[in-house]
């Protein structure tokens, strides 16, 4: 009898001990699954079989509101407060299966937390993502397509930084801030392709404002470097390694019963003095609001002015402007699915006589590109799932 009992409290305490550790740890599986039909047209008709210079595209797309991702994220308390904490990300395409190029290329750190905040070494956001973002409708409700022209300033997060040790304060009374360091990791070559950012926030009641500020240095001269590969500086100006690349902006938003309106200005400027003086300055002006119909139902609207201005060979190009239009109803199935149906036009003006400068209406999935015109509209219906 006294050997069961000893047998017991034993199992008890084993019990006890199992349930204390599990508690002090965990892990979450997460991720998006987005696709939808998609009508966009005058698209660039790259067959060279064709004569045409222009056609319509239609076809099944991925990551419409959010890029399709799935992730790992967790944390360990560590006693007195702290806790270490961890989260990779990867993004794939719905339509294939294919993954990104990188297989945590969305976000892979590794950090403490404390009531101080939070320190992250690894592949993160800069703080225009984090602070500007959630003012915007790419950020938010509006997602990729509601990106302003060509995805200059990132809003809708296309990229993120490498090599990056990030510091996220706790939030005071609603205020908060971060900066982050991305290094070059090159030998010899310390100033090469970093990057750097700031940014902070403030939150009380329905009033949210934000401003940030990133800077990133010899961009894509390395593939090591804190940016490279298929980013904004690569994809819009001469060459592929730029000297210099900053986006920076400020905005706020109010929330009043079952409405939110927002508004954000952002500014994104290249620098390549190996072209001549090159330089391509874009100013962005966002206003935005979304409604709940009923809790399930939410109608959205965003209108964009941006405009462009390019500088090489001493000489100064006309400026040239987007004014981008977007509507979105989105019906909640569930608490983790909704059903979405959204129209973005986008008209481009200026420019010099006898040009016309092209439209882009922002996209991450790479399925098109600038409109063949000033003009691009895109329709769009898809279903997104959150697990």
């Amino acid at each position: 009898m006294k050997k069961n009992l000893i047998v017991a409290a034993v199992a008890t305490l084993a019990a006890a001990f199992a349930t204390a550790a599990s508690a002090q740890s965990s892990v979450t599986l997460y991720g998006i699954v987005d696709a939808g039909l998609t009508f966009v047209n005058n698209v660039v008709d790259t067959n060279p079989t064709h004569t045409n210079m222009k056609t319509n595209y239609h076809g099944l797309t991925s990551g419409n509101l959010q890029e399709s991702r799935w992730g790992m994220r967790g944390s360990e308390d560590l006693g007195g407060g702290m806790k270490a904490i961890f989260n990779l990300e990867s993004g794939f395409s719905l339509n294939n299966g294919q993954a990104d190029n990188r297989l945590f290329g969305r976000q892979a750190y590794v950090g403490l937390s404390s009531d101080a905040g939070t320190v992250t070494l690894g592949r993160q956001y800069d703080s225009v993502v984090d602070y500007l973002g959630p003012l915007s409708a790419a950020g938010t409700w509006g997602g990729t397509y509601f990106g302003h022209a060509f995805g200059n300033d990132n809003l809708n997060s296309n990229f993120s930084i490498a090599n990056v040790m990030k510091f996220q304060s706790n939030n005071y009374s609603g205020f908060s801030f971060s900066g982050l360091y991305g290094f070059s990791n090159q030998a010899g070559g310390f100033a090469d392709n970093r990057a750097y950012s700031l940014g902070a926030g403030y939150a009380n009641g329905p009033f949210k404002f934000g401003a940030a500020y990133m800077q990133g240095n010899g961009v894509n001269s390395s593939a090591t470097g804190a940016i490279s590969g298929e980013q904004f500086a690569s994809n819009f100006a001469a060459g592929n390694v730029h000297d210099r690349q900053r986006t920076f902006g400020a905005g706020g938003s109010y929330s009043y019963d079952a409405m939110t309106f927002g508004a954000v200005w952002t500014q994104s400027r290249l620098n390549n003095s190996d072209f001549q003086g090159y330089s391509n300055v874009f100013n962005n002006f966002e206003v935005n609001g979304r409604y709940l119909v009923t809790p399930a139902l939410a109608l959205g609207a965003a209108y964009t002015y941006s405009t462009n201005k390019v500088n090489a060979f001493g000489q100064s190009s006309d400026t040239v402007h987007f004014h981008q239009f977007g509507l979105q109803a989105d019906y909640a199935l569930s608490k983790r699915t909704d059903f979405h149906v959204e129209a973005v036009a986008q008209i481009a003006g200026g420019g010099a006589d006898g040009y016309y400068p092209q439209a882009a209406i922002a996209n991450n999935n790479g399925a098109f590109g600038p409109s063949s015109s000033s003009r691009q509209v895109l329709v769009n219906t898809g279903i997104r799932h959150r697990f």
